[in-house]
């Protein structure tokens, strides 16, 4: 054996010593055979690596911990030789990577221009190597394949502790320079303790000469032609940059209505759906993956019944198929109550009519103050006032508006086939979601300010649709359109890794810098649709949320079957959301509320009226934000974090676990998993998964911590292949009862893996 190949297996030998003095591992067989086989340093290592992941199984989780060492080390050569320094090192000289990297144009150049070399010298210094031995195989693989920085020719030069460095670095630059680098270290003490995770698309694109940070689009179309196309450019642009889109079709006339009085020319909302659906296939984000886009439909729109519940099915006309794009249904209440009217067989005998909006609108001439037309979508449920339910039976009543009438029952059976073959449609409450919002002061008593979510259904903000209000030629001859920008909802997310920041008793101090973070990325990020830019200024809205929940169950011992689990959904994101609101309020003391506090619930006290909050702390917090406002006018939004929580090495978001052990596969890769510290102590609380959990604790657990979260949360039915249908609708029914806003997927047994949304995933 050479003298170069000996020290390299040495190396190789002595990352191996130190992964088994820290782990429950016996690598005495690996180093045997590392020193009959002789090898090369590159071999010794990938032999080492493949041998570790082969050994990854329930019985000996820890082996990914030293997969992780090795691919590590394969790490540190590369960027080492891509960087040209000594890779002993580990990590190279920090301003250089910044300053080669925006020479070449990877990084933007905000990075020079706002950060001094020695500023930038002073960070590198801070920069923790150890902390990269906090990732399990998995999660390293995942950010390295994923987010770190590469050259054109795809040489990795960033390194995972630059990665989160160069995050906190974008985030912050706009901060007093006085303050700005404590805050640019209190950001990383964050990234790289694990403690919390940001959006994908801020994982990917911060500091970088590319892409934009947000995370959730939500649009409304109007019932023109020019909004549907114009609607069609902004969501192809929004997709092109990486962001997850909804999409409200609601006010789109149904099939068969008149155009311009012609009777019976309209195409209904099908074939629009399936242009956005193009849009989506044809329009990728950065490359890597195809448009991600959601449509929401009114379960009183006449097209409900006519192809919208069947796009996604595999029966059926394919002429009228949309396979790429994803669904939801808008519920309001007596909907739900319609399903639960039986006779005395106990058959459900509840009539449902649906109408088209452009109809509703010509025949009932409902108009608000300023006399625009107004439908049934623009109205909903109050606690007190049943505005939505009067005016629909207003329309049931009016002898001249057309309508087609259904069971109720029928209606949810087809909801219920689509959502066991394809897993959607996602359910939207629509009252309970308009009721819940500390927004709506901006609408009008009593009338719809919320009529979709996005994506990944935990996204609940103000929407209206933007207008053309001319279109002229200028002296130069050049064609000016213009248009009156309407609410284009823009969420920001980011999430806390739940079990780490709760053990370390972190939560106060991560959620004061984790809201500063979300907040900067309102100011700093580039939006390519000027509405939504306008929007995201105006309201300043975040999604702080959640991932790793049955992870923290089971280091805390407790059951998922249990009150207890309730009980501590409901304590653990009350004080959640304390400190996020306590950290908005300081935001907006520092910086200023947002432009529309005045009136809205936050100022007035109702929200939290409405939440019962009513202990000392509270009371002080309600009076402060009398006083200073909040930053943010909404806070609160727990997304999938199915990515972002195998980069933490943690369970996705508020689901239950898949499998004590698993097979983690994507497009490239497949690797071995297991349950997040799994040891004697643990198993026993992950013993029971995902489908094989009664889905009623789940629906308990989620209303306790719903009612702490002012938007909402992206959460999963699971259940078997062969459920009866009433025991789903039992599982529906009970949902919407608990005070849940919405539901994402039900997942059956029998379906195959569901692409989700990666933007959402924080």
């Amino acid at each position: 054996m050479s003298t170069n190949v000996h020290t390299q297996l040495n190396s190789v030998l002595e990352e191996i010593n130190r992964a088994s003095s820290l782990y429950k591992i016996d690598v005495q067989p690996l180093k045997q055979q590392l020193e009959e086989l002789q090898q090369t340093d590159f071999s010794a290592n990938q032999h080492a690596l493949l041998y570790s992941l082969n050994n990854i199984s329930m019985d000996q989780p820890d082996w990914t911990f030293l997969a992780a060492h090795l691919y590590l080390r394969d790490l540190y050569m590369q960027a080492a030789n891509n960087r040209g320094y000594d890779e002993k090192l580990k990590y190279g000289d920090f301003y250089s990577l910044i300053n080669k990297l925006t020479n070449i144009g990877i990084y933007s150049k905000d990075l020079v221009s706002f950060y001094s070399k020695e500023e930038i010298t002073q960070l590198g210094k801070v920069i923790d190597p150890e902390k990269d031995y906090l990732f399990n195989y998995v999660g390293l693989f995942l950010i390295a394949d994923r987010y770190l920085a590469k050259d054109y020719e795809k040489n990795i030069y960033e390194l995972p502790q630059e990665r989160f460095m160069i995050i906190a670095m974008t985030l912050m630059k706009n901060e007093d320079k006085t303050n700005r680098i404590s805050l640019v270290k209190e950001a990383y003490w964050a990234l790289s303790n694990l403690y919390m995770t940001v959006a994908t698309p801020t994982l990917a694109n911060a500091g970088k000469s590319y892409g934009q940070l947000s995370s959730c689009f939500i649009d409304i179309v109007d019932d023109s032609l020019d909004s549907i196309y114009l609607n069609n450019w902004d969501i192809a642009r929004l997709s092109k940059d990486g962001g997850g889109i909804g999409i409200y079709y609601g006010k789109v006339r149904a099939l068969g209505s008149d155009i311009k009085k012609f009777k019976g020319n309209s195409s209904g909302v099908i074939p629009w759906i399936r242009l956005v659906n193009d849009t989506a296939v044809s329009v990728d984000q950065l490359g890597q993956r195809q448009g991600a886009i959601a449509i929401y439909l009114d379960v009183f729109h006449k097209d409900i019944m006519n192809g919208f519940l069947d796009l996604k099915t595999n029966n059926g006309d394919e002429r009228r198929k949309a396979h790429d794009i994803f669904t939801g249904v808008a519920i309001p209440d007596l909907f739900m109550k319609k399903l639960e009217e039986v006779n005395a067989t106990g058959r459900s005998i509840g009539e449902w009519h649906t109408f088209c909006p452009h109809q509703v609108k010509q025949i009932m001439g409902w108009k608000d103050e300023n006399g625009n037309p107004l439908g049934l979508e623009d109205f909903y449920d109050e606690s007190a006032e049943k505005l939505f339910t009067e005016k629909y039976e207003d329309a049931v009543s009016h002898p001249l508006l057309p309508r087609k009438t259904y069971r109720a029952m029928d209606i949810m059976a087809r909801i219920m086939v689509s959502q066991l073959e394809a897993g959607t449609p996602y359910m939207f409450y629509r009252d309970e979601v308009n009721r819940q919002n500390p927004n709506k002061h901006l609408k009008g008593i009593g009338r719809t300010s919320i009529y979709c979510s996005n994506l990944c259904t935990e996204i609940m903000q103000n929407m209206s649709a933007t207008t053309i209000q001319k279109e002229y030629q200028d002296e130069e001859g050049n064609i000016i359109i213009v248009r009156k920008p309407g609410d284009f909802v823009v969420c920001n997310l980011s999430s806390i890794h739940l079990p780490n920041a709760v053990k370390a008793n972190a939560l106060e101090r991560l959620i004061r810098v984790q809201m500063r973070m979300l907040d900067n990325t309102i100011d700093i990020n580039h939006i390519s649709v000027g509405q939504a830019k306008w929007t995201n200024q105006k309201y300043r809205a975040v999604g702080l949320g959640s991932f790793g929940w049955h992870h923290l169950l089971a280091i805390k011992g407790i059951h998922w079957e249990s009150d207890q689990a309730v009980e501590y959904a409901n304590e653990l994101y009350e004080d959640i959301a304390f400190y996020t609101i306590q950290a908005s309020m300081e935001l907006a003391k520092e910086k200023g509320a947002y432009k529309l506090f005045e009136g809205s619930e936050w100022q007035s006290g109702e929200y939290f009226k409405r939440k019962k909050y009513s202990s000392e702390r509270w009371n002080k917090l309600q009076n402060d934000i009398q006083t200073y406002g909040v930053r943010n006018g909404w806070m609160l939004a727990v997304a999938p974090n199915s990515s972002t929580a195998k980069i933490g090495g943690s369970t996705d978001g508020i689901d239950p676990l898949y499998a004590i052990e698993y097979a983690e596969e994507k497009k490239n890769f497949k690797f071995k998993v297991t349950a997040p510290e799994l040891d004697h102590h643990t198993y026993n609380y992950y013993r029971r998964v995902r489908h094989e959990l009664n889905q009623l604790w789940s629906i308990k657990q989620n209303a306790a911590r719903q009612r702490h979260i002012d938007q909402s949360i992206s959460f999963n039915l699971y259940v078997r292949h062969d459920i009866k249908a009433r025991d789903l609708l039992q599982l529906h029914l009970e949902a919407w009862k608990h005070g849940l806003k919405t539901t994402y997927y039900v997942r059956s047994t029998s379906q195959t893996e569901i692409d989700e949304c990666e933007a959402c995933h924080s």
